[in-house]
């Protein structure tokens, strides 16, 4: 918001064709564009009405809502779009202009006294209270409090304006003129365009008040929902330094600038940017008074908690304590409970609770339901934690809450996927995309380019990846990293989905080096998800020693943060290592250890991928009756919802069950056992085929002979040496015995 303090800061006197009434009333001034925009309104209200068609006056009266609030633009931009709504109107408009600007200064003089007779008659042309008629009688107002020399200047940069746009469409028209080919016309069509956009709001100095609450609520409204129309960060900073410079208490252009420097992950601007911010809001008064300080305090605790926030978002958690306990002292001190509620929801997410946490948050939630405010359990049963989304859902479909509600099935896609149920996951993530898909006319102005939205793409391109359906998630990551661009903020996203499929494809094909590659840009995403995969990388290449002491650094700092999932996901890594080196026995506990935190929070996927490791477990030590029983508790989900590797890896343990069960039968029901087995290792190895997992093939294929061999079918056993042969001289073995892989 404008303040007193404009006087200081705007010049009447200046050059550059800004004149400003050196008024505290006055928030508007006249410059070269506006003119040319009272002139087009003057040319419309002198057309009659069977001059222009329907068509072109309905063009008209949309085109006037975003030159009369929108930033100064250049002349030929101006004729442009006014030939784009009626080329008629704009003929007269560029003559009217013309014998204006080349005519005397008492031409201006008599088009302002003119205006005024738009407001004279019974039925006047425009209507006093109108947006037409509140933007003339600003300017005529404007015009009237200017001394003659503001007067001259306004008039030689009304010539000056004129110039520089006839000069601009004699270039325009010498090109159209030339013999270019339609590709290089097309591209710099193109750059024309962009250059334009980013000129517009800088063509004719600093801003009005009222368009720079335009230009600040538009470009906010950008970031928010399609960060790709926004103008870039470098530009965007450009024009609110310029702002603020004219008037440093506008509050509102530093939290544009602090959210702009989130985008560029510049912790210092963005923490300096929001200080300023809640400091000038106070200030310049913005805030409601009626509660006597109420307003001060309301801004000093907000802006502690946004404080918190932000450093959350670098993190900078000992800091964003610091924050939070600020923002809670003076909540507690002004009785805010809806603030406090906030803090609590904080440090819940930043880990910094006491041995009562969870009575905490109970207390929480139930006086966020209160206020408005639901909260969800966290490592609560996922039917309680649905329960509570559902009444989340309620209030928010309530209330018409858009952006809350899909961030609700965002949540709720990320948590069937974390149960392991891959379908109901996919299904949260199609709603979402159909949601955004039904928003509305306007899409291609205003797309729903938020985190929920990132988030719901990126799980289906990892879903799709899970099935070997490679080609759908590259086209899923091309279309983020159109709507996401590198510089964006949700772009890391994108980014790290991106780096783990092309890891796990590096690991499918046995090209490890690959791999270890990709470790340092998944960790520079995910410093947690970069060491486990470091780890993996070093267990394939038999590195035992470096790999297990990665993995118990690991673990321990995953039970600090208690993050269940990657500890679970570390134990069977580690359990892997232990019977890879012949010691099964001591991987035991580690799998139980597994299996238990898996029943816990109900990670379905993980408990049978558990199952998996143990009956596998169980096999070596020599009882693959009770491996196969174990097999029948975990197969179903897997088959269900599983990875294709992972269906490969269980269809291929059955058929070693089978197997190894069978050398206690007799000659026939020993033959009918093989057999099985070797449908079961065909499944298998359509499977792996899927994800191109050439050295799980090759197993499959080293297994299919041998049992082919002890059927006595030679011509299938030579066709399955043959093709083994084959991927191992692609992929050479690492001295690992087969048995030994899962």
């Amino acid at each position: 918001m404008a303040s007193v303090h404009e006087s200081l800061y705007f010049n009447p006197m200046m050059t550059n064709g800004v004149v400003h009434a050196n008024v505290f009333g006055i928030k508007d001034w006249v410059t070269p564009y506006k003119i040319a925009v009272l002139v087009l309104l003057n040319e419309m209200s002198r057309t009659g009405e069977g001059a222009v068609s329907l068509l072109e006056r309905r063009r008209l009266n949309q085109l006037l809502l975003p030159l009369l609030q929108g930033p100064d633009i250049t002349l030929s931009k101006l004729y442009k779009l006014i030939e784009e709504s009626c080329p008629q109107l704009a003929n007269s408009v560029q003559i009217r202009i013309k014998l204006m600007a080349e005519g005397e200064l008492k031409d201006m003089e008599q088009f302002f006294d003119d205006l005024s007779d738009s407001f004279s008659g019974t039925e006047p042309e425009v209507h006093k209270t109108s947006v037409v008629g509140l933007f003339l009688r600003h300017m005529i107002l404007a015009y009237s409090k200017l001394s003659f020399s503001q007067v001259f200047k306004l008039y030689t940069a009304l010539q000056q304006y004129f110039q520089n746009g006839e000069k601009k469409t004699v270039e325009d028209a010498d090109m159209e003129l030339t013999g270019r080919d339609e590709g290089e016309r097309k591209m710099e069509k193109e750059e024309l365009d962009v250059s334009v956009r980013e000129e517009e709001v800088s063509c004719s100095g600093p801003l009005s008040q009222k368009q720079a609450e335009f230009f600040l609520s538009q470009q906010a409204s950008l970031l928010k929902n399609d960060e790709t129309k926004a103008l870039t960060p470098a530009s965007l900073q450009k024009e609110l330094n310029n702002l603020l410079k004219f008037n440093p208490d506008f509050a509102e252009a530093h939290y544009l600038s602090y959210l702009n420097n989130l985008r560029v992950q510049d912790v210092f601007s963005s923490t300096h940017s929001l200080l300023h911010y809640f400091d000038r809001l106070i200030l310049t008064g913005a805030e409601s008074k009626s509660n006597g300080e109420e307003g001060y305090g309301r801004s000093l605790r907000y802006a502690a908690l946004n404080l918190a926030a932000l450093h959350c978002r670098f993190g900078h958690y000992q800091q964003a304590e610091l924050a939070l306990q600020e923002a809670i002292r003076i909540a507690q001190e002004s009785n805010d409970h809806v603030c406090l509620q906030h803090c609590l929801s904080w440090l819940y997410v930043l880990g910094q609770k006491r041995s009562d946490s969870y009575v905490l948050l109970e207390h929480s939630v139930k006086k966020a339901v209160h206020f408005g405010l639901p909260r969800a359990f966290a490592g609560k049963t996922a039917n309680k934690l649905m329960d509570a989304l559902k009444d989340s859902d309620l209030l928010h479909w309530k209330h018409s809450l858009s952006e809350l509600i899909d961030i609700s099935i965002a949540q709720k896609t990320a948590i069937w996927r974390l149960y392991g149920r891959s379908t109901m996951a996919l299904q949260q993530a199609q709603m979402l995309l159909s949601m955004n898909s039904l928003e509305a006319v306007n899409a291609g102005v205003q797309q729903n380019n938020t985190e929920s939205f990132a988030v719901a793409l990126c799980h289906l391109a990892e879903l799709h990846a899970e099935q070997g359906c490679f080609a759908a998630a590259s086209e899923v990551l091309k279309h983020l990293k159109e709507r996401f661009p590198p510089n964006s903020q949700h772009a890391q996203l994108w980014m790290l989905c991106d780096q783990k499929i092309q890891f796990d494809r590096a690991m499918n094909d046995g090209k490890y080096h690959l791999a270890d590659s990709l470790v340092t840009g998944i960790t520079a995403l995910n410093g947690i998800e970069g060491v486990y995969r470091k780890a993996v990388v070093l267990q394939a290449q038999n590195q035992m020693s470096e790999a297990h002491k990665l993995l118990q650094k690991l673990l321990v700092y995953c039970q600090k943060l208690k993050n269940t999932e990657m500890v679970i996901s570390v134990l069977l890594s580690v359990a892997e290592l232990y019977w890879r080196s012949s010691s099964p026995t001591i991987a035991l506990p580690m799998l139980l250890q597994a299996l238990a935190l898996s029943k816990e929070y109900r990670l379905q996927y993980l408990a049978s991928e558990t199952v998996l490791n143990l009956a596998f477990a169980q096999l070596i030590l020599g009882i693959p009756e009770q491996a196969l029983s174990l097999l029948h508790m975990a197969i179903e989900p897997i088959l269900a919802d599983g990875a294709i590797l992972d269906k490969g890896r269980a269809m291929f343990l059955v058929a070693k069950c089978q197997v190894a069960s069978a050398a206690s039968y007799d000659q026939p029901k020993k033959a009918e056992a093989l057999e099985a087995a070797i449908e079961n290792l065909n499944e298998a190895k359509n499977y792996f085929a899927k994800v191109d997992c050439k050295e799980r093939i090759r197993d499959v294929l080293y297994f299919q002979a041998r049992l082919y061999h002890s059927l006595g079918k030679t011509q299938e056993r030579n066709r399955c040496a043959m093709l083994f042969r084959q991927l191992h001289q692609e992929l050479p073995a690492h001295g690992v015995p087969l048995i030994n892989h899962l």
